[in-house]
């Protein structure tokens, strides 16, 4: 008869499997708290505190989706549970169904209004489902409640920026960001500035962040973008090293460029070129930061080898004439120059100046008088210099003309 009452307990135990579920759930051992508190609503399908403690560990273990259907049985046994329209609004909210998990919230907020979870949780619902009229009072309740709380404070900053009220959302932008693990919510700040076209307040905020790269390489575009070259380069180039990418090549030679420091940007962009030689646009910026530095030949080049990639780009063939007509290759450049006017577009006076000019220097002086008339006609007083030039070699022209 020693053995009895061991025996009895081992029994009682193995008889009680809601009390073996709390045991474990008190030790965070979830997965042996869901089988045993199965087992118990396996028993008792009315068990509702059972399947309370089952739907509680499931969702301890992120098993949200078989939690759900315990919580709403657990309502359907014990209306207004609190308890249990708090976990099952989260859930809901947490699976996309927020429309779903605003009344529940909403009645488990208005049975503990002094409570900073439903209250939150409330606020999530209403600005998820599309309520933001409801919304922003939730979030300004749950601050009340809360003021500290950086998830409360990007909720509402996040829905004043919706409802395009930025310098409002702000502050709250900033009051979250003290918290360290909130602090890179600044750059989402940061963004929404450039998308408001202020750049200026995200130039601020991007220079809080020297120790990430994309906010460097960032704040040097910004910079770029502004004029302001000179600023850009140290920015532009830590993230350069950091990210060698071919953009970033490219942002910092044309930092270089702006800021008259050509001999470091050139080899940048022949890098960029050498690494996307099927790239036009990127030829013709490298072709005019050539010409520009009265390289030509290389110049010539590079706008050759953009009309080959596009031989349809009219810009492409203009810039290849212009820089023949600089490096007197007088036929080719004509040749470059009727190629481009055949792309389509208006008849303009540049192309009927540097027509009539190609002309004159090869002494074609017949086709070059016209051409030099038709600039005159179409120009009318834009390009005063420029038609200074040609009326004096239309006065020549005729001359040699006549004599002829």
């Amino acid at each position: 008869m020693a053995f009895v009452p061991a025996l009895f307990l081992f029994w009682y135990l193995q008889a009680d499997p809601a009390a073996e579920g709390r045991k474990a759930l008190e030790a965070n051992n979830y997965p042996l708290a869901a089988e045993l508190y199965g087992k118990a609503v396996q028993a008792d399908a009315k068990d509702w505190a059972s399947r309370f403690h089952l739907a509680l560990s499931l969702s301890l273990q992120g098993k949200d989706a078989e939690a759900i259907p315990h919580y709403k049985q657990v309502l359907a046994d014990q209306p207004g549970l609190y308890e249990a329209e708090l976990n099952l609004g989260v859930l809901l909210l947490g699976q996309k169904q927020a429309a779903e998990a605003v009344p529940l919230l909403t009645a488990a907020s208005g049975k503990k209004p002094k409570e900073y979870r439903p209250a939150f949780y409330l606020a999530e619902a209403l600005a998820e489902s599309g309520q933001t009229d409801k919304a922003e009072p939730a979030y300004r309740a749950a601050l009340a409640i809360d003021a500290a709380s950086a998830e409360a404070q990007i909720g509402l900053a996040r829905l004043l920026v919706k409802q395009g009220k930025l310098a409002e959302a702000e502050p709250f932008y900033r009051q979250a960001a003290q918290k360290p693990e909130f602090k890179r919510s600044l750059l989402e700040l940061a963004s929404h500035f450039e998308a408001a076209k202020q750049p200026e307040k995200a130039v601020v905020i991007y220079r809080e962040f020297p120790d990430v790269p994309a906010a460097r390489e960032r704040l040097g575009e910004l910079l770029l973008e502004g004029g302001q070259a000179a600023d850009a380069i140290p920015e532009l180039e830590n993230a350069y090293r950091t990210s060698p990418t071919n953009a970033n090549r490219l942002a910092l030679a044309t930092a270089y460029l702006r800021a008259r420091q050509s001999t470091k940007a050139l080899p940048l962009l022949a890098q960029a070129v050498e690494a996307e030689p099927n790239d036009a646009a990127l030829r013709l910026y490298y072709g005019r930061a050539l010409r520009d530095q009265r390289n030509f030949n290389p110049a010539a080049q590079q706008f050759f080898a953009a009309t080959k990639l596009k031989p349809d780009s009219r810009e492409a063939w203009n810039e290849l004439a212009g820089m023949l007509i600089l490096l007197e290759n007088y036929p080719q450049a004509l040749a470059a120059l009727d190629k481009a006017q055949s792309l389509g577009g208006e008849e303009n006076a540049a192309y009927f100046y540097f027509r009539a000019i190609i002309l004159d220097r090869i002494k074609d002086y017949k086709n070059a008088l016209p051409a030099y008339e038709k600039f005159l006609a179409l120009s009318q007083n834009k390009s005063p210099d420029e038609e200074f030039k040609a009326r004096q070699r239309i006065k020549v022209i005729q001359k040699e003309l006549s004599r002829r």
